[in-house]
């Protein structure tokens, strides 16, 4: 990274199903980011739903007022030249509208990126064991299987992860950063 009174920050957002691989993706990438000096956050759904709105639901409500909250940290922290990485499902398109829009009235850089696993590779990784669950009878709400996911229509970058590596599907949010001038 080149020396600058100012670092570029942007709010990278990995949309997608539960255990699509958001989580991996952020985490290799922000490894790769902070090796070369950048300065990085990853604010990942898990931890934000236990601190910072921990008491919310799984309503639509909540889940907006979750995702307007992460919205909010990711723009600060991208306005003040940080890099930050959000791994957050975020299931609602006008959700995810309505960060993209705070952070164009800030002229933060926001760039969303579909992980876009289909439900059968998330069902057979289920890294948290919620599709068993779900099929046990034991969860309801899920996302993408008894809940409602929206795709994003127009994606800055969409991850077929089950045809890549982690380490590539890392990569190519890193090659559509640097084309943005972010990195």
């Amino acid at each position: 990274m080149t020396t600058s009174s100012r670092a570029q920050g942007a709010t990278v957002w990995l949309t997608g199903l539960p255990s699509a691989g958001k989580t991996t993706i952020a985490r290799i990438l922000a490894g790769r980011l902070r090796s070369e000096g950048h300065r990085v956050e990853v604010l990942d759904g898990d931890e934000i739903r236990r601190f910072l709105s921990a008491g919310l639901g799984f309503s639509r409500e909540d889940r907006n007022t979750n995702v307007q909250r992460i919205g909010l940290v990711a723009e600060v922290l991208a306005r003040n030249g940080v890099l930050s990485i959000v791994p957050v499902i975020a299931p609602y398109a006008d959700s995810r509208e309505a960060v993209r829009k705070r952070h164009d009235a800030s002229g933060t850089p926001y760039v969303e990126v579909h992980v876009a696993t289909p439900v059968a590779v998330c069902s057979e990784r289920d890294v948290k064991g919620l599709y068993a669950r779900q099929a046990a009878g034991q969860l309801k709400g899920l996302t993408g299987v008894d809940d409602p996911y929206e795709p994003p229509a127009d994606p800055a970058l969409a991850l077929a992860t089950q045809d890549q590596t982690p380490e590539e599907s890392a990569g190519s949010v890193y090659a559509l950063l640097a084309e943005r001038g972010l990195v």
